[in-house]
């Protein structure tokens, strides 16, 4: 069985969730990516985080070795490929190795900035501090969200 590697950003961090749902799946290292940007996109009180390419951006992500069973299971979470497609990125480890990884990026079908529900907000959360990264990418990414919200949206209506 060959295994794969996927890069993490937002609830797949959550280590508590992650071992419920992939339980052979392995931390493989962290990193960052860079030249993205973490944002919110999808109805309003769902939206859920997905990156995009941003000039100058870095997104902190944890990158897992998953087995085939896994990556089944994270397919499905992440409404593959309605909701999530995928694709493989080149990102560099803290440990300066160079690898390939799969990462699950919103479709353009949800392309829409929106707010988060609360519970999904507090599980990004709890996966940022449980992988020691600064949760200040999530509040900008919120903030981001909640400006478009509150300036674009009503105008739209």
């Amino acid at each position: 069985m060959k295994k794969r590697l996927n890069i993490a950003y937002g609830s797949n961090l959550n280590l508590v969730q992650m071992t419920r749902r992939c339980p052979t799946a392995k931390v493989y290292g962290k990193a960052i990516l860079k030249d993205y940007r973490l944002i919110f996109k999808g109805a309003s009180g769902s939206a859920y985080a997905t990156i995009e390419p941003y000039p100058g951006g870095k997104v902190p992500v944890l990158v897992w070795e998953l087995q085939p069973k896994d990556e089944k299971a994270l397919d499905i979470y992440e409404g593959y490929p309605v909701f999530y497609d995928k694709k493989d990125l080149e990102v560099t480890l803290e440990t300066g190795k160079k690898v390939t990884a799969m990462v699950y990026i919103m479709t353009k079908k949800r392309v829409r900035l929106n707010l988060p529900s609360k519970s999904y907000l507090r599980t990004v959360r709890e996966g940022y501090r449980s992988a020691g990264f600064d949760e200040q990418i999530i509040e900008k990414a919120f903030e981001e969200s909640r400006k478009y919200v509150k300036n674009i949206v009503p105008k739209i209506l």
